[in-house]
Parts: C-alpha cells; structure tokens; sequence
C-alpha cells in the first residue's frame, strides 16, 4: 500500500490498475493505493438472477443505458450515504475517471426510471477484466438491476473477471467470494491481454 496526494492522472491510474492496484482517497485528500492480499471478486459465469430480481427485471418500470452519464454517476458514488461514510472518492480521483471513461477504459451502467437516474455503477475495463467500483441508488434495487446488467454485459462478451476489491456484507451478498492476490494478479496478467467490448446485445 502507497499513498499520494498529487493530482491524479487518467494514464497514472490506468498504469496501477495494470498493476493490481487502486486506489482510496482519505479524509486530507492523500490517495492511498490498495492490492490486497485477499481479493474480492465475482465468477461470471455463475451468475444468475434471484428469482425476486427476476420479477422487477420483468416489470418493465426502468431503463437500462450504458455511458450515457457517466459524470453524473461516478458524482453520485461520490456522495457519503450516511454519517458514518467516509468520501473516499475525491475530485482529482473524479476527474482521473472521467478521463479514463473518456479514452474507453472506464465505463457505466445506468438504471432510469421514467428518464431520471435512479441508479447506476461504474468501473475501469481492461482486456478481459473489469474492476467494479462503486454503485448508488436513489431508487428500490436499483443498484442491484445494474449489477444485473453489468454481469450480462461481461457474460455476453466474453470477460473472464470482475473485480470487487475488498470483500463487504452488500458485494457478499451479491455473490462476491475472496481468492489470493497471487491468484487475482495471475488472471489480470493473463485477462488485460485479451480484447474484449463492453456493450449491450
């Protein structure tokens, strides 16, 4: 783990995802860089909805859209939910993002209801891996109806990981398991050499 507290680049943060790291901003505006030596993850190709998701999938009252927003987005994760939520996402964090967004590494997933933004995601895509990073929702399960679509997203096209970070009650629940930082780095190696596209079908 390092930490930094100079603005932060879109091609500086690619170069430490290539690496395995990313990255946390504290409360004085230092960014420290994590590489666990446990890592979150989802297997793809496992995944399948719950059957009470199913039916809110069905029920046609929202709209899924990708990269329409993504500032819009990452601001929202941005925001603390409580007052016990840290801001670990800063502005020159943002702005990385949004630059890597803008060079097609960064993507989001974004969840409407009658045209507002209820809900969305977004993460960093490289090769084959895609490294989750945060969700919000102003609106009931709409983060988990994003989720949805990103897994359908990564099965449809073929990606062979989906990175989670750190381990959590609400990533657990989704279906996230832990494997070792040797075994996350050797299919990052293997997976950011692979091309893959990151689209709706």
């Amino acid at each position: 783990m390092s930490s930094d507290k100079t603005p932060l680049t879109w091609e500086q943060l690619c170069n430490k995802y290539v690496d395995g790291y990313f990255p946390m901003a504290d409360e004085t505006g230092r960014i420290t860089w994590h590489n666990p030596r446990q890592r979150a993850v989802f297997d793809i190709n496992t995944y399948k909805p719950k059957k009470s998701l199913r039916t809110m999938l069905n029920s046609g009252a929202y709209t899924v859209k990708i990269n329409e927003n993504f500032e819009a987005v990452i601001k929202a994760c941005s925001k603390p939910r409580d007052a016990f939520d840290g801001q670990w996402l800063n502005q020159s964090m943002i702005s990385a993002y949004i630059g890597l967004h803008q060079e097609g590494f960064a993507h989001s997933v974004e969840i409407y209801k009658k045209n507002i933004l209820v809900g969305g995601l977004y993460g960093v895509h490289l090769g084959g891996i895609f490294f989750g990073e945060s969700m919000f929702s102003t609106a009931s399960n709409a983060s988990k109806i994003a989720f949805h679509h990103l897994m359908v997203i990564l099965q449809e096209n073929d990606f062979i990981m989906l990175d989670s970070q750190y381990l959590n009650d609400h990533t657990e629940m989704l279906g996230a398991i832990e494997i070792s930082q040797d075994a996350f780095l050797e299919t990052l190696n293997i997976g950011i050499q692979l091309t893959r596209h990151f689209k709706l079908s």
